[in-house]
């Protein structure tokens, strides 16, 4: 039996019921990636498997590091063979690590590749793999996983000249692409004179002179409604932590007039300006009837020598370790005192936190929409079995699974789509088992309802992003 087949990861008979009868037609409603605007738009093909795989991964670089692998073979200068070749050696030491998984499930998927890869079938798999990538532009490979929705993630100042080009064209069929508005550069203040350029370049988009910390809420506000314009309907934000520093105007104020000087900025400045300017977006999302995406939790650019001579989202990441809690309360507390709290996902990357996350959604529900705050898919580090298993039951102990939205690729490459399969199988597993050793009704409708919300229904319902009318 090949190594990828149709009951992969489905271990009684109810899982393997569930999945193909209710999860497996389901379409893929990707609302948070990072895949390229202009590859969507140009209907990108690649010249062959390590540009379409390998470009960009940081998890396959992170392997080939952990296996003694010379760099130029991960973001060097080697030939795209040489590249390839040398992860394919490494690919059977992963055992265990989602990558094994993934590769072979993306193999399968976008080549019918049922080879296992290995030094001795690398070649066999790059010439199939390039032989079928010249006749696979992006348009086909969305068609193929019934993607309906893509969210980019953008940053205010991005003009969207390719969402624009999609929106009124015929590139990509039937699935629509959307921005997410990502503004965590205007209030990283730790590079005084990088900040200054993100602020002027966020004003040029904006038409809008910023001197004055109100002029840059003007811009924001602006460049919010640019983007609501052109179909957005979600924000993203990735930090550490949220502050637990009360929002104040003035304060903020101060710590803007000395960072615009050109002055530095020491760390309770730097929270107070991001407490103040986190309720600010939170507050534009709750008006336009947008979701608020939190992303906590990731220690960046952990190895100095590697970020100097490679450059951020290189590999050098980590799970971090701070009290989460304390500010997580206080902004989502804050917005509700105001009545501002708009639909929100939590993301958590520490697992020690999933509980956490879970009940502090519980804080702030309200009518009318059910779920309204998320404790969003596992991610990163969290997106693998493991990973996903302990979020679904965190949020099925403390919450309602019933209102999840499911999975999203959070990815930055087009061969990611089979995580959404990746995910539907470990539900339906966990569903299927439990149904089986009595814990769940024996009433396959009811069940299998539950599994086509949580793959795409949920989803659409939640968001409010337009599908395609187009097949």
């Amino acid at each position: 039996m090949a190594f990828i087949h149709d009951d992969f990861l489905l271990s009684t008979a109810t899982s393997r019921r569930l999945y193909h009868d209710f999860a497996a037609s389901q379409p893929i409603y990707d609302y948070h990636g990072h895949l390229p605007p202009q590859d969507l738009a140009s209907d990108r093909r690649f010249a062959d498997l390590a540009e379409a795989w390998l470009e960009g991964d940081h998890y396959k670089w992170r392997a080939m590091r952990a296996a003694g692998v010379d760099e130029r073979f991960c973001t060097g200068d080697a030939e795209p063979w040489e590249k390839f070749l040398a992860f394919a050696r490494v690919v059977p030491q992963t055992l265990r690590n989602p990558l094994y998984h993934w590769c072979h499930l993306e193999l399968k998927r976008y080549f019918d590749i049922d080879t296992t890869l290995n030094a001795d079938t690398a070649r066999d798999v790059w010439d199939e793999a390039n032989r079928q990538l010249a006749d696979m532009p992006v348009s086909v490979i969305l068609r193929r996983f019934g993607v309906k929705l893509i969210g980019t993630t953008d940053a205010p100042e991005d003009g969207l000249e390719h969402h624009a080009q999609l929106a009124a064209s015929d590139t990509l069929g039937g699935t629509a692409v959307y921005p997410a508005f990502r503004p965590d550069r205007t209030h990283q203040l730790g590079d005084p004179e990088t900040w200054n350029g993100v602020i002027d370049a966020v004003g040029r988009a904006a038409g809008v002179s910023i001197d004055r910390l109100d002029d840059l809420f003007d811009a924001l506000a602006k460049r919010h409604r640019f983007f609501h314009d052109h179909g957005a309907r979600l924000s993203d934000h990735g930090l550490t932590h949220l502050p637990d520093v009360e929002p104040s105007q003035a304060a903020a104020e101060a710590v803007f007039d000395r960072a615009r000087a050109g002055g530095p900025v020491d760390a309770a400045g730097q929270d107070v300006f991001t407490a103040s300017m986190m309720n600010f977006f939170g507050r534009l999302d709750h008006a336009a009837g947008w979701t608020h995406q939190l992303h906590l939790g990731a220690l960046r650019n952990n190895n100095a020598w590697a970020l100097e001579r490679l450059g951020p989202d290189t590999g050098f990441d980590s799970i971090g370790d701070e009290r989460q809690a304390p500010g997580l309360r206080r902004h989502l507390g804050t917005l509700a005192g105001q009545e501002a709290l708009p639909k929100t996902i939590l993301y958590n990357l520490n697992p020690d936190n999933n509980e956490l996350f879970a009940t502090m959604a519980g804080n702030f529900q309200s009518a009318p929409t059910p779920g309204r705050v998320q404790f969003g898919s596992g991610w990163w580090f969290l997106d693998q079995k493991d990973g996903m298993t302990k979020q679904l039951n965190a949020l099925s102990n403390c919450g309602l699974l019933a209102h999840f939205v499911g999975m999203t690729t959070d990815s930055r490459s087009f061969l990611s789509f089979p995580r959404h399969e990746y995910f539907r199988r470990v539900l339906c597993d966990l569903l299927g088992r439990e149904k089986e050793a009595g814990e769940l009704p024996d009433d396959l409708a009811l069940v299998g309802g539950l599994v086509k919300d949580l793959c795409f229904d949920n989803a659409r319902r939640y968001f409010g992003m337009a599908l395609c009318d187009r097949d």
